[in-house]
C-alpha cells in the first residue's frame, strides 16, 4: 500500500479513518470500523500504528477507545509470525492492561474490546500475554476479575494455544478462590467453564498429549470439590447458576470415582435450579446433558447411575419440557424451545442407555394424574419415537394403547400433546385397525371445537388472568408458571394434523378411506366437516383409482352412511354461504368428487351447476353486502336439489333420499336454522315422489319433528309443505285439517295431559304454522283445484278415526264390516251392477293396519285373539282385492309384502293357524286371479309371487317348506285353469297361427276378445328357473314336500306343453319325447301319491332323467345358470340332490353348451361351492364342475376358475376363510383328476405365461396402468400361482406325473414370474412375490429338489435387483447339476422370453441364460443358439438385459471363447458408450474379466477405441465406475507394445494427470486402481525413476499430507525426466479446477503449482502462470469447500514465492519503522 498508489498517502488514509472513529455520527463510527478491519490485514503495522499514534491519552482523551481496541485487535491477528516482535508485542499488551486496571468498570465494551486485543497478542505470543495477565492477578487488585475474564476469552478464541498453559493459570488462580467475593464468583465460575471447554478441545485434537497430569487433576478435583460443595450451595442465584454451568463442563475432566461420589450432591442441585425462569432452566438442563452423557456413555466404564436412579431426573424434566412445549411466541419462544431440545436430547442419552425401561416410564407418566407429567411424558415419546424407533419396535402395541386410553382426557394440553403425538405415529406406520380410527375420530372431534367454545374460554381466561396472568401449579416441590392451551390452538393442531394425515402420509389412505366419510354426519363433528371435506377432497384427488372403485370400496364398507346420507348431509350444510374454512365451497367440491357414488346423471349435472353455485359465494366480502344474500342461497340450494331430482330418474333412490333426510333432523336442534332448510329440502323430495303412503309418513315425520315454537323452524315447515302441495294436496289438506281438528285443548284435556307427561304445544303455534301451511300450499299447489280439494277433504275424514281403536275385539268388527262391504260390492257385481268401491285401497290399508303388521315387522304376535283377527284380515283383503277396480301393482305388492310372513307362524295352535294360512294362499291366489289384462301378465305375475314364496319354500323348517309347496301347487292350478289347457280363442290347441295373431294384436283387441284367451307363452312360465327351485324339493327330507314338488314340475311341464312357444325361439323339443318323458314324470306322480315308502332314490333319479328331457336348451341353460341357491339348500339331502340333477344334466347334454354357457354354469357352480361350508357337500359340487369341464370346454371351466380365485385374492382373506378356501379345493379337485390334471396344468403355465403384469416404474414407485384389464389380468396371474401351488401340493402322484412331464416348461415359467413378481415387490407389492416363492418351493418339494428349495428360503425374499439376478442364476446352476437333460429346452423357451414386452421377465430370463451357458459346453448348437440370442438382445431397451447378456457372454466356456472373442469384445466397445451407467459399469467390469483371455490380435485394432471410451468413463460421478475405468485401463497395458503402441503412448500420457489427482480420490476403490494403474503404466512412459516413485510408502498413504509430498515429488521427477511433457500436463490440470469432485479440485490445485513453482522458463509458462493465479483468487473468495481454500491459499503463497513478492510491502514496513521505535520508548 505504498504512498504513490493514490492521490491520498496510505498513512494518511488510515489516520483519516482512525479519526473517524469518533465521529459524532454512529453510521459513520461504524462505517470507519468496517473499512479499518478490512484494510488491516494487507498492513497490520501500518493500522497499529495509527491507531496508537491518535488515541493516545487514552479513554480520556479519546472517545471511542473500543473501536480502537477492536481495530487493533482485529491487525494483531493479521499479523505475519515474521513480523511480531515480541517487545513490540508486550507495549500493546500494556497498553491494553493499563487501560483495565485503571478503572472499576466492569465488563463495559472498550473492556471487553481490550481484552480481545490481548487475547489476539496471545494468539501470536500466548506466553507474553500470560505473563502480562499473571502480573495483576496476584493481590487485592480491581482488575482481577478483568484478567479472570480475559484468561477465559483467549481459552475460548485460541484454545491450543490456551490449554498447555492451563497448569500455570489454576496454579495462580487457586490460591486467590478462598478470596474471591459473591459477585465476582460467577465470573471465575465462568471463567473454569472456558478453560474445561478448551481442555476439552486440546483433547479431542491432540488425544495423545499428556494434558491432565497428576497435578492438573489434582487442582480440578479441587475446583470440582470447591464448586460443588460451596458455590453451588451459595444463597446468589448467579453463583449457584455459574457454579453448575462450569461443573457441567468439569464431569468429563475429573475422575470417575470423584464424579460418582459427587453425584448425591450434583444433581439434585441442578435439579434445584428447574425451579426458576426458562434461561436457567436452559443453563440447568446443558449442565445436566453433559452430566447424563458422562455418567452414560463413558468409554473408560459401565454407566455411572442405574435407571432407578434417573427416574427423579426424568420426574423433574417431564413438566419442564411440558412448560416449554407451550410457551408462549410472546413470551422467549426461542429460549423455550432451546430448553424443550435440551431436555428432548436428556431424554435421548437416556435412551440410547436404557431404551425398553425409559419407554415404559415415560408410558407410565402419560397415565398419570399430574397433568403436566403427562404432557410432558407425551412430548418426550413424540420426540424419541423417531430416534428409538428400532428400540422401541416391540413397544408398539403398548403405545397404541396408552393413546388409546388418553383419548377421553378432559385437559386441554394433554389433548394438544396428544394430537402431534398421533401424527408422528402415523407418519412411522403406527396406526393401523380400529386404534387408528379411533385416533382419526380424536382428530375430527377436535377440529369441531366451535367458534363459540373458543369465546367461551377466552372470557374465562380475561376474567381469571385479571388476578396472575399465568395459572400456577405444584408438582412435588416444583412451582411454574404456565399458559394454558386454548381451544383454537388445539382445533389449528388438529385441523392441520387431520390434513396432514390426507395429505402427505400415503400409509394412512386406506385408513382414512371410506371411514373419513362417517365423520361427516355424527352431530358433534359438525364443525369439523369443513376440515374433513378438505381431506376428503386431497384423498380423491391423489387417489388413482377409477370412479367404479370409489363405489365398489364405498359398498364392501357396511359401517360406512350411505351416499343418500351423505348427500343428505351436505345438502343441508351448504346452508351457511359465509361458515368458517369456506364450508359451503368445500361441500361442493366434495360432492363433485364423490360423484361416483350417486346416480349417473347427478355427476354430469353437477359438472355444470357446481361451479355457478361457487361463483356466487366466491367473494364473500361482496355476499355480505346483500341483506336477502341468505334467502336467496337457500332458494339456489333447494332449486339445486330440485334438479338433482330430476335428472336422477330413480324412483328407489328418491325414496331412500327421502328416508335420509328424515334422519337428518336428529342432528340439529330446535332453534337451528339448519333444521329451516331441511324441511324446505324434503318437502322438494317429495313433491317428486309418487308414492302417497311414503309421502304420508314423511309428511308425520315432519310435523313430529318440527319445534312450530321456533320462528325458522314454524317457517322452514311450512315452506315444505307447500313444496309438498304441489304434488300432493290431498294428503298435505288430509295433515292440516287433522292439526285443525285437535286444536284447543279443553283445560280438561290439558291437566290430563299434565298428569300423563305429554306435552301439547300452545295453541297459537299451531294457528300459526297452519296459516303458514295453508299459505305456502296454495302458493304450490296447482290453483284449480285448491278449493274442491280441500272441502272434500275437510268432509270425508271420519273413516280414519277408526284405526284408532286398540282392544283386538274391535279390531275384528272393523276388519269383518270392511270384508262385508267388499263381499256386498261383489255380490252386486255378480247381479249385473258393477260399481268401483271408492277408497277401497284406503280400506285395505286400514286393514293391514288392524290386522297388527306393517312393513318393518318380523316378528309375529302369536296370541290367540290376534291370530284370529289375522285370520278375519286375510280373509277382508282377499275381498277387497276381488273387487273393482283392480289393485295397481304397488298395491299388491304391498298387500304380499304385509301378509306373506304368516308363513312363517309356528304350526300350533293348528286350529287357527291352519284357517289363517289358507287365507293366505286363498289371497295370493286371487291376487293373481286379478292381476293383469293377458295371460302374459298374468304369467309375470304368477313368477312374482312365486319368489316371493321361495324363501319359505326352500326354508329350513318342514312346516314352511310344506306351506310354501302347498301354496305353489295351489297357484299353478289357478293359473293353469285360466287357460282352459292352452285353447286359444278359436279353439285350437298349442301354437296354431291363431295364438299367434292374438299376440300381435292383443294390445288392440283386449276389448273384443276376453283376457282368459289371450295365451301365455312358454318362455314366460321361466322354466328353467323353476324347476331347478323346486328339484331338491324333490329330494326332500319330509315324504310330503316331495309328493308336493314332483306335482309342481308336473304341473309346470303340463302347463308349458300347452302353451305357444315364442316365435323367436329356435330350440324346440320333439313333442313325442317331451310327451314321454312328462308321462313318465306322472307315473312317477301317481306312485308318490299312493305309496310315500317307495325308494326315494329310484323316484328321484326318475324325476331328474324325466326333467333333463323336458326341458329345452335355453331352459336347460337357465337351470344351470341359477342353480346356486338350490346346491346351497338348507337341507343336506336337497342339496345333494341338486347336485346330483346338475351332473346329470351336464352328463346328458352338455354338448349343447355354448361357451358363454359353460361360463355362466361355472360360475354358478362356484357360487355355490363358496356358500356351501360341508366339505362332503363342496366335494359334491366340485365333481359338478370337473364334469363340466370334462363334457365341455375344459380351458373355460379353468379360465372362470381363475377369474373367481383372483377376485377372491383381491376381496378376501383367503387363508382364514371358515372351512378352507373353496378355489383351493377346485385345484386339488383338478390336480387329483386322471383326466384333467395334465391339461389343467398346462393351461394354468399358459396363464403365466400370457398373462402380462401391470408395467412398473421403480424409480418412481407406483404402477403405471391401471386399466381394469390389467388388474383382472393381475387377479388371474395372481390365482395361477396359487392354483399351481395347490397342483404341487395336492396333486398326489397323478399331479407329480404331470409335473414331471412338463418339468422345463413349468420351471421356465416360474422363473419368469419370478422376475414379475420381484419388479412387483421393488414397488412395494410384495404378496405376489410371497405367492410365487412359495408356489416355487412346493415344486421343489414336489420335484424332490432340496438344495433348490433351500436356496429359495434363504435368497427368495430380498428385493434387490442384484440379489434376484443371483437367486435365479443358482437355481440355473443347481438345475443344470441335477438336470442336465432340461437345459437345452429350459434355455430354448428361455431365449424366446427374451422377446417378450414384459421387462422383469426379459431381466429373468437373461439371468438364467447367463448362468445355463456356462453349463453349455457339450452343446455347442445350444451354446450358438444362446449366443446368438444373447448378441440380439445386448440393445434391449432394459439396461438391466444389456448387462446380463453381456455377462452371459463373457460367460462363455472357456474352449469355446476363441470362437466368438471379436463378437464379445466388439459388444463390450458399443456397451461402453451405453446411455445406463450401470450397463457401462457392466461392461467395463467384463473388458476386465475378458482382456486377460483375450489375444493381442483380438485387442490390437480395437485399443485406442477402448482406450478413449476408458478415459470418457473415468470422470463418471460413479465411483465404481471410474475404479473399474481406472483398473481395465491398467489392463491395457498388457496390449500397448503391438502396433498402436506409439498412438497408445499419446493416450497414456493424456491420462496420466487424471490419474495422479484420482490417487487421492475421495473413494478408496478408486485411489487403489489408479495406483495400481500406474504402477501398470510405468514400464511405458520410458522414464527411469518413476517405477521407483509409485512404489514408495507417500504413494500408498491415504493421508494428506503424504500425497502432497508425493505430488512435490512427482513434479519434481517431471521436470528431470519428462519436461517436454509438462505443457501436456498443464492443460488437464487447469480444466480439472471445474471438477465436480472438491479434493479433485484441491489436487488439481496443488499439482498445478507445483509445477508451475519449479519451472526454470517462467517465460514459456506465463500464459498458464496468470491463468493458474487468476483461478486461484477466484476460487479462494468463492469456493465453498475447505480443501479447496487450504489448496487455492497454498498455491497463492508457493506462487508469489516463485515469482518474487511485491517489492512495496517490504517498504511500507520500512516506512513504519519510526513510527512502532516510537512506542517502544
Amino acid at each position: 500500500m505504498a504512498s504513490s498508489s493514490g492521490s491520498l498517502p496510505a498513512l494518511e488514509a488510515v489516520q483519516v479513518l482512525v479519526s473517524s472513529l469518533v465521529d459524532e455520527s454512529p453510521v459513520v463510527r461504524e462505517s470507519s470500523l468496517a473499512a479499518l478491519r478490512e484494510i488491516a490485514p494487507l498492513n497490520p503495522l501500518l493500522v497499529i500504528d495509527c491507531c496508537v499514534s491518535i488515541s493516545k491519552g487514552g479513554r480520556r482523551r479519546f472517545g471511542n477507545m473500543a473501536g480502537v481496541f477492536l481495530v487493533m485487535a482485529g491487525a494483531v491477528r493479521a499479523m505475519d509470525r515474521k513480523d511480531v516482535d515480541s517487545t513490540y508485542m508486550a507495549r500493546l499488551a500494556k497498553i491494553a492492561t493499563s487501560e483495565i486496571i485503571t478503572s472499576k468498570e466492569l465488563n463495559v465494551d472498550w473492556q471487553r474490546a481490550a481484552a480481545g486485543l490481548l487475547v489476539s497478542i496471545g494468539s501470536h505470543a500466548p506466553d507474553l500475554m500470560m505473563e502480562e495477565v499473571f502480573l495483576h492477578l496476584s493481590g487485592p487488585n480491581s482488575a482481577l476479575q478483568s484478567m479472570v475474564q480475559i484468561l477465559a476469552d483467549f481459552a475460548s478464541a485460541e484454545a491450543l494455544k490456551f490449554t498447555p498453559h492451563l497448569k500455570d493459570v489454576l496454579l495462580r488462580v487457586l490460591p486467590i478462590l478462598g478470596s474471591v467475593r459473591d459477585a465476582q464468583r460467577p465470573v471465575f465460575a465462568n471463567a473454569f467453564k472456558c478453560w474445561c471447554q478448551a481442555a476439552w478441545q486440546y483433547i479431542g485434537d491432540f488425544p495423545s498429549d499428556p494434558l491432565l497430569d497428576s497435578d492438573v487433576m489434582s487442582f480440578m478435583n479441587s475446583v470440582f470439590e470447591l464448586l460443588l460443595r460451596v458455590w453451588a450451595g451459595s444463597r446468589d442465584l448467579k453463583v449457584r447458576l455459574s457454579a453448575v454451568d462450569a461443573l457441567g463442563q468439569m464431569v468429563g475432566l475429573i475422575t470417575r470415582s470423584q464424579l460418582k461420589a459427587g453425584l448425591p450432591r450434583l444433581i439434585p442441585t441442578i435439579l434445584d435450579l428447574y425451579k426458576k425462569d426458562q434461561e436457567i432452566a436452559f443453563l440447568a438442563t446443558q449442565s445436566l446433558h453433559n452430566l447424563l452423557t458422562a455418567c452414560l456413555l463413558s468409554e473408560s466404564g459401565p454407566p455411572l447411575l442405574d435407571f432407578e436412579e434417573l427416574t427423579v431426573i426424568l420426574c423433574t424434566l417431564l413438566p419442564v419440557a411440558c412448560i416449554n412445549s407451550q410457551t408462549d411466541h410472546h413470551l422467549n419462544f426461542s429460549m423455550g424451545l432451546k430448553t424443550y431440545n435440551e431436555i428432548q436430547h436428556c431424554f435421548l442419552v437416556i435412551g440410547s442407555v436404557y431404551p425398553e425401561d425409559l419407554c415404559v416410564f415415560l408410558l407410565n407418566k402419560c397415565q398419570s394424574k399430574d397433568e403436566l407429567s403427562t404432557i410432558g411424558a407425551i412430548y418426550a415419546v413424540k420426540h424419541l419415537l423417531p430416534r428409538l424407533l428400532e428400540a422401541w419396535h416391540g413397544k408398539r402395541v403398548s403405545l397404541v394403547e396408552v393413546v388409546k386410553l388418553l383419548v377421553d382426557e378432559q385437559s386441554l394440553g394433554v389433548r394438544k400433546a396428544l394430537a402431534e403425538l398421533i401424527v408422528v405415529m402415523a407418519s412411522h406406520c403406527y396406526l393401523s385397525g380400529p386404534s387408528a380410527e379411533l385416533f382419526v375420530e380424536f382428530l375430527v372431534r377436535h377440529c369441531a371445537i366451535s367458534d363459540q367454545e373458543i369465546k367461551i374460554f377466552k372470557s374465562l381466561k380475561e376474567a381469571s388472568s385479571r388476578g396472575s396472568p399465568f395459572q400456577s401449579f405444584q408438582n412435588r416441590n416444583l412451582k411454574v408458571m404456565v399458559s394454558a392451551v386454548s381451544p383454537s390452538e388445539l382445533r389449528v393442531i388438529c385441523e392441520k394434523g387431520l390434513l396432514l394425515l390426507a395429505i402427505t402420509i400415503p400409509e394412512m389412505e386406506h385408513i382414512l378411506w371410506p371411514f373419513i366419510l362417517k365423520m361427516l354426519l355424527p352431530k358433534e363433528y359438525t364443525g369439523a366437516v369443513a376440515t374433513v371435506c378438505k381431506c376428503i377432497t386431497e384423498l380423491c384427488r391423489h387417489r388413482s383409482f377409477h370412479t367404479s372403485m370409489i363405489s365398489c370400496e364405498f359398498n364392501n364398507s357396511n359401517d360406512i352412511p350411505s351416499p343418500e346420507d351423505l348427500f343428505a348431509r351436505l345438502i343441508v350444510l351448504l346452508h351457511d354461504p359465509v361458515a368458517r374454512e369456506q364450508l359451503a365451497t368445500q361441500i361442493l367440491t366434495v360432492l363433485c368428487f364423490l360423484g361416483p357414488l350417486f346416480p349417473k346423471n347427478l355427476s354430469f349435472f353437477w359438472q355444470d351447476e357446481v361451479p355457478k353455485m361457487k361463483a356466487y359465494i366466491s367473494d364473500l366480502d361482496d355476499l355480505r353486502q346483500d341483506s336477502s344474500y341468505q334467502e336467496t342461497w337457500d332458494d339456489m340450494i333447494v332449486n339445486f336439489l330440485s334438479e338433482s331430482l330430476d335428472v336422477v330418474q330413480d324412483n328407489e333412490w328418491i325414496l331412500s333420499l327421502g328416508n335420509a333426510f328424515a334422519r337428518q333432523y336428529a342432528l340439529y336442534d330446535d332453534n337451528d336454522e339448519h333444521l329451516a332448510l331441511l324441511h324446505r329440502c324434503l318437502g322438494m323430495l317429495l313433491q317428486k315422489v309418487d308414492d302417497r303412503v311414503y309421502v304420508n309418513g314423511k309428511i308425520e315425520w315432519m310435523y313430529a319433528h318440527a319445534n312450530i315454537s321456533v320462528p325458522t323452524n314454524r317457517l322452514g315447515l311450512a315452506k315444505g309443505m307447500g313444496l309438498i302441495a304441489a304434488s300432493h294436496l290431498d294428503t298435505v289438506l288430509e295433515k292440516l285439517k287433522c292439526i285443525l281438528d285437535n286444536v284447543g285443548y279443553s283445560r280438561f284435556q290439558r291437566f290430563f295431559s299434565f298428569l300423563s307427561g305429554r306435552v301439547l304445544e300452545d295453541a297459537d303455534d299451531t294457528y300459526a304454522a297452519l296459516a303458514l301451511m295453508y299459505g305456502y300450499a296454495a302458493r304450490y299447489a296447482p290453483s284449480t283445484v285448491i278449493e274442491a280439494r280441500i272441502n272434500a277433504l275437510v268432509g270425508t275424514n271420519m273413516l280414519s278415526r277408526l284405526l284408532h281403536v286398540q282392544h283386538p275385539t274391535a279390531k275384528q268388527a272393523v276388519i269383518t264390516a270392511i270384508d262385508l262391504l267388499g263381499r256386498a260390492v261383489i255380490n252386486a257385481a255378480e247381479m249385473g251392477i258393477s260399481f268401483p268401491l271408492k277408497r277401497r285401497d284406503q280400506m285395505l290399508d286400514y286393514v293391514l293396519t288392524l290386522m297388527g303388521r306393517d312393513d318393518r315387522e318380523e316378528l309375529i304376535d302369536s296370541s290367540t285373539e290376534l291370530l284370529h283377527t289375522q285370520t278375519l284380515a286375510l280373509s277382508a283383503c282377499k275381498t277387497l282385492v276381488l273387487v273393482e277396480p283392480r289393485l295397481p301393482v304397488e298395491a299388491r305388492n304391498h298387500v304380499m309384502k304385509a301378509t306373506l310372513g304368516f308363513f312363517a307362524l309356528p304350526s300350533d295352535p293348528s286350529d287357527i293357524i291352519d284357517p289363517l294360512v289358507d287365507n293366505l294362499i286363498s289371497l295370493l291366489c286371487a291376487i293373481l286371479l286379478t292381476s293383469g289384462e293377458d295371460g302374459r301378465s298374468r304369467a309375470e305375475q304368477l313368477l312374482h309371487i312365486l319368489r316371493q314364496v321361495d324363501l319359505y319354500v326352500s326354508s329350513s323348517v318342514d312346516h314352511q317348506r310344506r306351506r310354501g309347496c302347498v301354496a305353489v301347487y295351489e297357484l299353478l292350478l289357478k293359473f293353469r285353469a285360466l287357460f282352459s289347457g292352452g285353447v286359444c280363442g278359436l279353439g285350437c290347441h298349442s301354437s296354431c297361427m291363431h295364438s299367434k295373431q292374438i299376440d300381435r294384436v292383443a294390445q288392440r283387441n283386449f276389448s273384443n276378445l276376453p283376457s282368459a284367451f289371450v295365451l301365455p307363452s312358454r318362455d314366460s312360465l321361466s322354466l328353467g328357473e323353476r324347476v331347478i327351485a323346486y328339484l331338491p324339493r324333490c329330494a326332500d327330507t319330509s315324504s310330503e314336500v316331495r309328493k308336493l314338488a314332483a306335482q309342481i314340475i308336473g304341473q309346470f311341464f303340463s302347463i308349458a306343453l300347452s302353451l305357444p312357444k315364442l316365435a323367436a325361439s329356435v330350440s324346440y323339443i320333439d313333442i313325442e319325447v317331451s310327451y314321454s318323458a312328462l308321462s313318465s314324470l306322472e307315473d312317477v306322480i301317481s306312485i308318490l301319491r299312493r305309496d310315500a315308502s317307495i325308494d326315494q332314490s329310484e323316484t328321484f333319479n326318475r324325476v331328474i332323467s324325466s326333467v333333463c328331457v323336458l326341458l329345452t336348451r335355453d331352459e336347460l341353460i337357465i337351470s344351470l345358470h341359477t342353480c346356486t341357491s338350490a346346491i346351497c339348500d338348507k337341507i343336506k339331502q336337497s342339496a345333494d340332490g341338486a347336485i346330483q340333477s346338475v351332473i346329470e344334466f351336464i352328463s346328458k347334454r352338455g354338448n349343447e353348451l355354448l361357451e358363454a354357457d359353460i361360463s355362466r354354469t361355472t360360475q354358478s357352480l362356484l357360487s355355490a361351492t363358496i356358500a356351501i361350508t360341508d366339505k362332503h357337500t363342496r366335494q359334491e359340487v366340485l365333481n359338478a364342475i370337473s364334469c363340466l369341464a370334462e363334457n365341455t370346454n375344459s380351458s373355460i371351466v379353468f379360465n372362470e376358475i381363475l377369474t373367481a380365485a383372483g377376485r377372491d385374492i383381491v376381496t378376501k382373506d383367503v387363508t382364514r376363510i371358515r372351512g378352507g378356501w373353496p378355489m383351493q379345493d377346485a385345484f386339488f379337485a383338478f390336480s387329483q383328476h386322471p383326466v384333467l390334471s395334465f391339461s389343467f396344468l398346462e393351461y394354468v403355465v399358459s396363464v403365466l405365461d400370457r398373462t402380462p403384469l401391470p408395467k412398473t416404474d421403480v424409480d418412481k414407485g407406483e404402477i403405471v396402468a391401471h386399466s381394469v384389464e390389467f388388474q383382472n389380468d393381475h387377479q388371474i396371474q395372481q390365482a395361477a400361482i396359487l392354483a399351481i401351488t395347490a397342483f404341487f401340493r395336492g396333486g398326489g402322484k397323478i399331479g407329480k406325473k404331470a409335473v414331471e412331464q412338463s418339468y422345463s416348461t413349468v420351471l421356465s415359467a416360474l422363473t419368469l414370474q419370478l422376475g414379475s413378481c420381484h419388479g412387483l415387490a421393488s414397488v412395494g407389492q410384495l404378496e405376489p412375490l410371497r405367492l410365487l416363492l412359495l408356489a416355487f418351493q412346493s415344486f421343489c418339494d414336489c420335484v424332490g429338489d432340496i438344495e433348490m428349495g433351500k436356496i429359495l428360503a434363504r435368497d427368495g425374499e430380498h428385493k434387490d435387483k442384484e440379489k434376484l439376478i443371483d437367486l435365479i442364476q443358482e437355481i440355473a446352476s443347481c438345475t443344470s447339476m441335477k438336470r442336465p437333460k432340461e437345459v437345452s429346452p429350459i434355455s430354448m423357451i428361455l431365449s424366446k422370453a427374451l422377446n417378450r414386452h414384459q421387462k422383469f421377465q426379459r431381466e429373468a430370463a437373461a439371468s438364467a441364460l447367463s448362468e445355463f451357458i456356462r453349463h453349455s459346453d457339450g452343446l455347442p448348437s445350444l451354446l450358438e443358439h444362446i449366443v446368438e440370442a444373447m448378441c440380439l438382445h445386448v440393445s434391449d431397451e432394459s439396461p438391466t438385459v444389456r448387462s446380463l447378456c453381456l455377462r452371459g457372454l463373457v460367460q462363455i466356456p472357456k474352449s469355446h471363447m476363441p470362437n466368438y472373442i471379436a463378437q464379445v469384445l466388439g459388444v463390450i466397445v458399443a456397451l461402453l458408450e451405453d446411455p445406463d451407467d450401470s450397463v457401462q459399469l457392466t461392461a467395463v467390469q467384463c473388458l476386465l474379466s475378458v482382456l486377460s483371455s483375450s489375444s493381442e490380435e483380438a485387442v490390437d485394432p480395437i485399443l485406442i477405441n477402448l482406450s478413449v471410451r476408458l478415459r470418457n468413463l473415468q470422470i463418471s460421478m460413479n465411483e465404481k465406475m471410474r475404479s473399474n475405468a481406472f483398473a481395465a485401463y491398467g489392463a491395457l497395458s498388457n496390449f500397448g507394445m503391438g502396433s498402436q503402441h506409439q498412438a497408445f503412448l499419446e493416450q497414456v500420457h493424456a491420462t496420466i494427470p487424471r490419474l495422479i489427482l484420482h490417487v487421492h480420490d475421495d473413494d478408496l476403490n478408486v485411489r487403489q486402481a489408479c495406483r495400481n494403474t500406474l504402477r501398470q503404466l510405468a514400464p511405458l512412459i520410458e522414464a527411469d525413476g518413476f517405477s521407483t516413485l509409485f512404489n514408495k510408502q507417500v504413494f500408498s498413504s491415504e493421508r494428506r499430507s503424504d500425497y502432497e509430498d508425493f505430488i512435490r515429488d512427482l513434479s519434481r521427477h517431471v521436470y528431470q525426466l519428462l519436461a517436454s511433457r509438462v505443457d501436456s500436463y498443464l492443460a488437464p490440470l487447469i480444466q480439472a479446477f471445474d471438477s465436480p469432485w472438491p479434493v479433485i479440485q484441491a489436487n488439481a490445485i496443488y499439482f498445478s503449482s507445483c509445477l508451475l513453482s519449479l519451472s526454470e522458463d517462467q517465460r514459456s509458462l506465463a500464459p498458464y502462470c496468470s491463468q493458474v493465479f487468476a483461478a486461484l483468487v477466484s476460487r479462494m473468495n468463492r469456493s465453498p469447500d475447505a480443501v479447496v481454500r487450504a489448496s487455492c491459499s497454498f498455491a497463492l503463497g508457493l506462487l508469489l514465492k516463485a515469482f518474487n513478492p511485491l517489492a512495496h510491502t517490504v517498504l511500507q514496513i520500512d516506512q513504519t519503522d519510526s513510527g512502532r521505535s516510537n512506542i517502544t520508548e
